[in-house]
């Protein structure tokens, strides 16, 4: 959920709710109703359905608590939209959730204003200062522009399997490359250091408590690692070579035949975009490869990846926003910068794991991060794709180690200053 916020006007949450609410409306304008409907894999969920999802979680967690006498938009959305909170009931099987051609696009939006409606209703009240309350919408409000990012990466994946390859949308700007320094190593900091959310402003809990960590003596990358390096890494025999490779990614690689990144082209000089296919820009930022693959790479690189921690710290003294959602690129671009927030989420070397004294919140919100807690790696700095007002140095999100299809890339790291 979310630690304590500073204290905000009702008319300003208002005024957020309806800009957030706005925003995944604008994100599918180009798209059809049967474009919404379609999942191309199990971990891809249908547009209509994301929209959906976000709008059940202020009835569920809100309106239905909060609002005297609010009265559901249909009951049978309750179980059709719930997506894995198990303590708030049943619900639908997640791989079937391209079977719903019912309800239709229509009606989903339909259900999106009835609710709010009713959530301009409760904002306008005195409940709206409760700081629960404001929690909550709060939290509501992070988890849509989750989904706002979650939408856009799915329905790439969607329109990737589509053979004439269409672009989601055709009024993105493309940026002329540009050249990017050498790749080069700073040291990091090392020492004993506070991790974690300070309690300023929103956090979500995995995020939290605050502690210490010691970090050891180490060197950073400079920069993401470019499609060009990565090039260099497949033509160097990179997906042949067993040594470079976890026992897991290894058995991954040969078991799905992979020898590039994700929508990549088999001559490995274009790429499927959300603008659609387009020539790969060799001084981009790499993007769709999994953490086998980003650890393989970076084995080949004589590096390794860094931990969250060190990714942590040296993020804080690079706290500027690069390409994001609003930059209207919605793919990775070529920077002179740091690019620690935005173009790519950044696989670290850490397992996604509690921090000391994390403890859920009692109740169904306790089930939005703690239990996923095993089995997969932590990722860091958002994407090209992520809002600019959700990210933030100690947010952490998470994927399975063999995950693709969103915007994940790498950064090196090195011990003990090595060459």
């Amino acid at each position: 959920m979310a630690i304590p916020l500073a204290q905000v006007s009702a008319t300003a949450l208002s005024d957020r709710y309806r800009s957030v609410r706005e925003c995944s409306l604008r994100l599918i304008s180009e798209l059809r109703p049967e474009d919404t409907v379609v999942q191309s894999m199990p971990d891809v969920s249908p547009s209509k359905w994301h929209l959906a999802h976000v709008t059940w979680f202020f009835e569920r967690f809100v309106l239905e608590s909060h609002l005297p006498d609010y009265t559901r938009f249909d009951d049978q959305y309750h179980f059709l939209f719930n997506s894995y909170y198990y303590t708030a009931g049943q619900m639908h099987a997640r791989p079937q959730r391209g079977l719903l051609s019912r309800p239709t696009l229509t009606q989903v939006l339909d259900y999106r204003s009835y609710v709010d409606t009713a959530m301009q209703q409760l904002l306008q009240t005195e409940v709206a200062a409760d700081e629960q309350v404001m929690h909550v919408v709060t939290l509501g409000l992070q988890h849509e522009q989750q989904h706002q990012e979650l939408l856009l990466t799915d329905i790439k994946h969607v329109f990737s399997c589509n053979p004439i390859k269409p672009p989601v949308s055709t009024t993105l700007e493309i940026v002329p490359s540009q050249a990017v320094a050498p790749y080069s190593f700073t040291d990091g900091c090392a020492g004993i250091h506070r991790i974690g959310a300070d309690g300023e402003g929103f956090a979500f809990d995995n995020e939290t408590p605050r502690h210490d960590a010691l970090i050891h003596e180490h060197q950073i990358g400079n920069r993401l690692v470019t499609n060009a390096e990565y090039r260099a890494f497949i033509e160097d025999g990179g997906y042949e070579s067993a040594a470079l490779w976890l026992s897991d990614g290894w058995a991954v690689v040969n078991a799905r035949q992979w020898n590039r990144p994700l929508y990549w082209s088999k001559s490995r000089d274009s790429e499927f975009t959300l603008g659609g296919e387009r020539d790969i820009d060799d001084n981009a930022p790499v993007c769709h490869v999994s953490y086998y693959e980003a650890d393989a790479f970076a084995r080949w690189a004589g590096a390794r990846l860094p931990t969250e921690f060190e990714w942590e710290l040296a993020a804080r003294n690079h706290n500027s926003h690069g390409n994001l959602l609003e930059s209207r690129h919605w793919h990775p671009m070529a920077s002179t910068g740091q690019q620690y927030f935005g173009d790519v989420w950044e696989w670290t070397s850490s397992p996604y794991a509690p921090y000391p004294g994390f403890k859920p919140l009692a109740g169904s919100l306790g089930e939005y991060n703690g239990k996923f807690m095993c089995n997969q790696m932590t990722v860091r700095g958002g994407s090209c794709v992520t809002a600019s007002d959700h990210i933030r140095p100690t947010y952490r999100s998470f994927f399975y180690p063999d995950a693709r299809w969103q915007f994940l890339g790498v950064r090196l790291a090195k011990d003990d200053h090595a060459s």
